[in-house]
């Protein structure tokens, strides 16, 4: 790139041409397509991230969960293919990865979240192979199902670590789909199920919660909480957590192991002037506009919204970005609030779903006419089959 140094000026610059960005960018282009807007995005796929649970549990093919981003892209908006490197909000203004500087009006970070593989050590050089997977990477996803399939009997662990994750429940959802396999194959008796997990419960809102506690002692899966994986040692199968509260070491040994990975800020965003204490983009959690920067904006699972990362809490704050970001381009106050609303679909079976609904409060925030904390059938059914469609065709076109 040498000396490179491309000035370009856009009125509405989106970093992150993810599940929050491409939302964003279709609203805004369908309610004034005059708008100039661009998102910097240097992916040429997208994924329908939770479409992976079922990857790893043999219901789809990896390649079910990806588009082509630039069939993605809104009609009117500029993709520029590129990353931004870092952010100077005083001056209004990013560089990108290609040393280019990029000016705006109005900033939206909707850079999503960073899987922190490094963090658990043994982990990167072991995943996707010898009985270690993951469901939390395109590349690694297929050795889940792999894993499963090949298990013999033996011990079977399922982890989950302290901190935000990509949806709360995600990480229990392959456990159930396994051990429902596991009994189809035989191999159930002979196994050893544990989920082990740093944080304090099955899952943090009621009622949902108690009826997972009832899933797992239906299923006989063993739990530790408050256990957060700190390392794999692949060539002795051997997984090493530290109790949260004691920090004692605790080490056992595996047959299978499907870990989810740490998660938290991108880099680029945890050390520039847009990060909170904790690295996310420092916004309102009621307008989503940034605390510090009133021409700055943050969505989805980089903003610092006290609520669990999923694409369904990102269908509901897009529109209240747009309507927030209108309102302040004609310099009035804004006035949409986001409630913190979230939707995790947790799987308990291949049949079997609960769809736990919940705002900032941990208060449920159910759709459906029926008790949402029940396994149904149903709520499968619209996972399966229903929500992909409303992803692509809805969400990403700015319709729901």
């Amino acid at each position: 790139m040498g000396d490179r140094i491309v000035e370009r000026h856009h009125q509405i610059l989106i970093v992150g041409g993810g599940t929050a960005g491409i939302t964003v960018a279709a609203r805004l282009r369908q309610q004034v397509p005059s708008l100039d807007v661009a998102i910097v995005e240097p992916s040429t796929k997208h994924y329908y991230q939770p479409l992976w649970t079922l990857v790893g549990g043999g219901i789809y093919k990896p390649e079910d969960s990806e588009r082509e981003e630039a069939d993605l892209i809104p009609p009117g908006t500029t993709w520029i293919k590129d990353a931004v490197s870092t952010f100077d909000p005083d001056t209004s203004q990013v560089t990108t990865k290609n040393g280019d500087v990029i000016t705006y009006d109005w900033l939206i970070v909707a850079a999503g979240i960073q899987i922190n593989w490094d963090k658990v050590k043994g982990l990167r050089d072991a995943v996707g192979h010898d009985a270690v997977c993951s469901n939390y990477d395109i590349k690694t996803v297929p050795s889940t199902w792999r894993s499963i399939q090949e298990f013999r009997g033996g011990t079977a662990i399922f982890t989950q670590p302290t901190g935000p994750v990509k949806c709360g429940g995600g990480p229990q959802k392959i456990m159930y789909l396994a051990e429902e396999a596991f009994e189809r194959s035989g191999v159930r008796k002979q196994s050893r199920l544990i989920f082990a997990t740093g944080t304090p419960r099955i899952f943090a809102v009621e009622p949902y919660a108690s009826s997972l506690e009832k899933v797992v002692a239906r299923k006989g899966i063993e739990t530790l909480f408050k256990h957060n994986l700190i390392e794999i040692r692949a060539d002795r199968k051997e997984a090493v957590f530290r109790k949260v509260d004691s920090e004692d070491e605790v080490v056992l040994h595996y047959d299978m192991i499907h870990v989810t990975p740490p998660m938290g800020p991108p880099d680029f965003i945890a050390q520039s002037p847009l990060a909170d204490a904790e690295g996310w983009v420092n916004v309102d959690k009621f307008s989503l506009r940034h605390l510090r920067y009133s021409n700055v904006f943050g969505i989805g699972d980089a903003s610092s919204l006290p609520t669990s990362k999923t694409g369904a809490a990102i269908r509901k704050q897009a529109p209240v970005l747009v309507e927030n970001l209108f309102r302040c381009m004609n310099d009035q106050v804004p006035s949409a609030s986001y409630d913190g609303y979230t939707s995790c679909p947790v799987v308990t079976g291949y049949n079997s779903l609960i769809m736990a609904e919940f705002d900032y409060d941990k208060n449920p925030a159910e759709t459906f006419p029926f008790d949402q904390s029940q396994e149904r059938f149903s709520m499968f059914f619209l996972k399966k089959a229903g929500l992909p469609s409303l992803y692509w065709h809805g969400m990403l076109k700015g319709r729901v």
